[in-house]
């Protein structure tokens, strides 16, 4: 089994937030991949189904972002699944908005729900880091990352959730610079990607 874990902040104040698109990217491979309805376990909202034939979990901590290990932890500790087999979903600064990359391990890059994932269950696990841009001032970043995509933005959040829904069998499968391919040329062609100004 796999687990995609999306990192948010539970709540209606929350669900726009920059802060948040990783929650939005395991709700549209939910609909795209006909999960069922998501239940309270594990800390989190869990669903579970199949992504490309393999069998997937998909879960959204809701222990609030500083805590997403403890969610994290616990299911894979229950279902019993490997570091190897944990992709996590989650806002990226340093990446210009619209932009995906996929890394293994490395550096948290002061992003606190990677902090605590890491704390519980160690650091070598896949990222799915899923660009924002960045404020251009360290000292706006925490206002910034808890505030809503603006409506000029939204087009690209969906098309990039869009994408990774639809490419998400390839990550399941371990393919991750093809998923990550996929991704940007289909993000490009809804008119987004690369032509895409940081906010």
């Amino acid at each position: 089994m796999i687990l995609f874990v999306g990192l948010g902040n539970p709540g209606a104040r929350h669900a726009r937030n920059r802060h948040n698109i990783g929650f939005m990217a395991i709700e549209a491979i939910a609909r795209e991949h006909r999960f069922g309805p998501f239940r309270a376990r594990f800390q989190g909202a869990v669903a579970e189904g199949l992504i490309g034939g393999e069998r997937a979990l998909l879960l959204t901590p809701q222990t609030f972002m500083n805590e997403s290990g403890r969610s994290v932890g616990e299911a894979m500790r229950f279902h019993k699944i490997d570091l190897a087999d944990l992709v996590v979903f989650h806002d990226e600064l340093d990446l210009a908005p619209a932009k995906v990359r996929v890394k293994i391990g490395g550096g948290n890059a002061g992003h606190n729900g990677l902090r605590s994932i890491t704390a519980h269950i160690g650091n070598d696990y896949k990222r799915v880091r899923l660009g924002i841009g960045h404020p251009g001032d360290k000292a706006l970043v925490h206002n910034y990352v808890l505030s809503d995509f603006f409506k000029a933005e939204i087009g690209w959040v969906e098309a990039v959730c869009e994408a990774v829904a639809r490419a998400a069998d390839l990550l399941a499968r371990g393919e991750d610079a093809s998923f990550q391919n996929k991704v940007h040329l289909a993000v490009q062609a809804a008119g987004f990607g690369e032509k895409t100004a940081p906010a």
